[in-house]
This record gives C-alpha cells, sequence and structure tokens, in this order.
C-alpha cells in the first residue's frame, strides 16, 4: 500500500505535468498548483473582466475577479474606463459589494473613507488626524492597466507585457466576426446567470474547444430541434476545423457557412425563421435589414476561445473564475445589440435560454461531464489525461496556423502549451 501512495504523490512541477497529447490529472486536483496558477497565470496576463455596454454611463460599475482578486470596473465622469482593486487602502474592506450598478463614489462600510470613480483617495473621516501623516494623493485605490477590443475589457497587474493587441494576436480576426451578430448594431449585453461547479478551472478550458462530446452530452438539446437546425448541429464529419491561434487562444469551427453573418445575404430566409422576419418587417425594416438581423439573430458558427478565462461561444461569452483547485464558477453572459429591434433582442434572449439559460438543455448536461471528470481525477494509478485526439492529422490554415478536424484536440494543447510556458516562467533550467 505504501509503494501505492508513493506512486501516487507524483512531485514534479506543474509546467512539467504538461507534455505534447497528455497532461497530468494532479493538475485539477493539487492545491499548491492551483496557488502558483493564480500567480502565474492569472496575475501574469490580461484577463477579460467585462464588456463596456455593462458600464455605459459615467459611474456605472460592475464587480469582476482576477483569479480570485476582486476588482471594480468602473466608467468615470469623462466615460474613461477604470479597473481598480476593491480593497481599501486603510484596513482592506472592499469598497463594493454589488454586482453592478450606477454610483457617484465607492465608499468604505468599515471606517468611511470614500474614492472617486477613477480610484482617488477623495474623503475620509476626521482628516485631521492624518496631517503629516500621508497625503490623500498616495492612497487611491490601486489601478490596474486597461485595454479593450471590440468592446471586450481586459486588465492586468502587468505594466510590462505586450498590449493587449498583440497578446490577442490571430483572435483578433475572430473576434471581429463574433461581433457581427449585432445585426448591423453594436452588442450589448442583455443579462447574465452565474452558477459554480465543483471542478477544476482547466476542466472548463478544454471544453469550448471540444466538438467531440456534442452529439454525446447534447442529446437531449438535438432532440428539441426541428430536422433543419439538427442537421446544421450534425457537424463531426463536416468541413469544421480547430485552429491554434497563438499564446492559448484557439477557435473551434462547427458550422463554416456561419462563420461571417455579412455573407450570402442574397439568400431567401429560411421558411422556419420567417416569423421573427415578418416582426422585424412590421418594425418598418428593410428586407435587407430583415435578412441581416435575422442572419445574425442566430448566432455564429464558432467557438473562440480567449486564453485563460473567457469565449465567445456562438451567441453568448462563457466567463470563467477559479474559486478554489475544486470549484469554479461560471459566468453565461447573454448578448444583443444596443439600440436593435425588440424582436431581434427577444428571440436572441430565448436562444440563449434554450441551450445556456439556468433551465436550459445544455447546461446541466455540461455541469454533469465537468463534474464527473474531476471526481474521475481522483481514480487511479494512471495518472494522464489524453488531449492528443488528431495529433497526427494537422494541416495548416489559411492564416498558416496549425489546425486539425472539427473533432480535433488541437485548441486544447494550444492552451495547456501556454499554460506549461506561463507556469515554467522564473523557474531554473
Amino acid at each position: 500500500m505504501s509503494e501505492l501512495i508513493d506512486m501516487q504523490n507524483i512531485s514534479l512541477k506543474a509546467a512539467e505535468m504538461v507534455e505534447e497529447g497528455r497532461v497530468h490529472k494532479d493538475l485539477y486536483s493539487d492545491p499548491a498548483i492551483f496557488e502558483e496558477e493564480l500567480d502565474k497565470v492569472f496575475n501574469n496576463t490580461w484577463v477579460f473582466v467585462g464588456h463596456a455596454s455593462e458600464v455605459p454611463e459615467a459611474g456605472s460599475f460592475k464587480t469582476s475577479y482576477i483569479g480570485r482578486q476582486p476588482v471594480i470596473l468602473s466608467r468615470d465622469r469623462k466615460m474613461n474606463l477604470h479597473v481598480l482593486q476593491n480593497r481599501c487602502r486603510h484596513r482592506g474592506a472592499t469598497v463594493c459589494e454589488a454586482r453592478k450598478g450606477k454610483t457617484k463614489a465607492f465608499t468604505c462600510p468599515y471606517h468611511g473613507w470614500g474614492y472617486g470613480l477613477d480610484g482617488s483617495l477623495r474623503a475620509l473621516p476626521k482628516p485631521e488626524e492624518y496631517d503629516g501623516v500621508f497625503d490623500k494623493n498616495e492612497l487611491p485605490l490601486e489601478s490596474l492597466r486597461v485595454e479593450t477590443y471590440q468592446g471586450m475589457v481586459f486588465a492586468t497587474f502587468r505594466d510590462d507585457i505586450e498590449p493587449l493587441e498583440d497578446f490577442l494576436g490571430g483572435a483578433k480576426k475572430w473576434i471581429d466576426l463574433f461581433m457581427k451578430q449585432g445585426g448591423g448594431y453594436p452588442v450589448k449585453v442583455l443579462g447574465e446567470h452565474r452558477f459554480n461547479f465543483p471542478g477544476n478551472w482547466k476542466i472548463q478550458l478544454e471544453n469550448t474547444t471540444d466538438a467531440y462530446h456534442f452529439p454525446i452530452i447534447h442529446k437531449s438539446f438535438l432532440t428539441s430541434l426541428d430536422d433543419a437546425t439538427a442537421d446544421i448541429f450534425d457537424f463531426l464529419d463536416g468541413d469544421g476545423f480547430v485552429e491554434d491561434l497563438g499564446n492559448g487562444h484557439s477557435v473551434m469551427v462547427m458550422i463554416p457557412q456561419l462563420v461571417d453573418l455579412e455573407e450570402d445575404l442574397d439568400q431567401p430566409i429560411p421558411a422556419r425563421f420567417e416569423k421573427l422576419a415578418q416582426e422585424l418587417r412590421n418594425e418598418g425594416k428593410t428586407e435587407d435589414e430583415v435578412k441581416k438581423l435575422v442572419r445574425a439573430a442566430h448566432g455564429t458558427g464558432f467557438n473562440l476561445n480567449l486564453f485563460p478565462n473567457v469565449s465567445c461561444s456562438m451567441a453568448f461569452f462563457r466567463v470563467l473564475r477559479p474559486v478554489s483547485v475544486g470549484e469554479t464558477e461560471i459566468q453565461h453572459v447573454a448578448l444583443g445589440g444596443e439600440g436593435a429591434p425588440a424582436p431581434f433582442n427577444r428571440k436572441r434572449m430565448r436562444l440563449h435560454e434554450h441551450f445556456q439559460g439556468p433551465m436550459g438543455f445544455g447546461t446541466p448536461d455540461d455541469g454533469e461531464a465537468w463534474e464527473r471528470v474531476q471526481k474521475g481525477s481522483m481514480a487511479g494509478n494512471d495518472g494522464w489525461i489524453l488531449v492528443n485526439r488528431g495529433m497526427n492529422n494537422l494541416h495548416q490554415s489559411k492564416d498558416g496556423n496549425v489546425a486539425g478536424s472539427v473533432c480535433s484536440e488541437t485548441g486544447m494543447r494550444g492552451a495547456y502549451r501556454q499554460y506549461k510556458k506561463m507556469m515554467a516562467a522564473g523557474e531554473e533550467k
């Protein structure tokens, strides 16, 4: 028995637990590795914190996280965006607990220190007691570096890393395509819901670049579709692909004909979408506008994974937050069009509810699978989990990247390559 325990207590560093085509199961369950990930990954790269539409006006804010660190995304009176550490500079209490809202200032509930929307320390009770101790300008809420792309807001603790656009690299093309689902209107957040599952964050990182599971896990969803739509989702033997976009990002194209939502708009509107089309005509939209909106209403044909914490998944954002080594929070964000016709945004919400909503078909099935992976990772003497599907069946994409078939694990390997690089940073050779 002691020999078995010794075999399971593998002392490899996390970076050494990632090989091309397999990863060690301890990456899902070792608390020490998890703490190292928070520092080496989440504290050292660009992390998605929200969408600009969630803070539309001066004074708007939303709370978020980078790893386990609470932050506030705010818009000041000059309409500039800020990401602030949610921690009073006096005794460390959070200064904001609401998920979102509008305010003139952030006030610590413990001792009343007040901060502006840009994080500056504006007021504190009995200021005379601090005469000669410090200047208010010395103790603002700590600010993070913030950059945006197509309304997506990212922040980082580091001032010395590459600009966001360089980090996104080949993913920018796919973000541009994803944002076309506003149907000619700016994409905006319509709502969101959250849930926690008992599993490691990397299980979720793998999921949205995994088409292989779709016809097995999501049988109930597929049976809920009309025949024409079900045929579209029968994509494992189609012309789709998974492309490694670099820096841990990847795209999984399941329905190639829905990659660019502004192509083929001269085609007739399918009969199953005629009800929505007529509602849009009743709103006074031209036939060209109707075709564009109807096509955009049903989302794109791909999942875009942005390392380490957000996916642009067909028609919504999926955001992960590591809570502990065995617990992850998932945020599903429904998207529509800013100023778009009500029937369009209503259809977007109904589609979101159908698959990703709290009572939808997709979320419960996915959640159970993720939980089972976490449970299973605790079993057995074979410590390796396979991510090698399609390794010997690769090709070069049109953009010069490594790509595999739609059911390959090319995206997972790309994510783990970036993970390995970050976890090895600073280690002695």
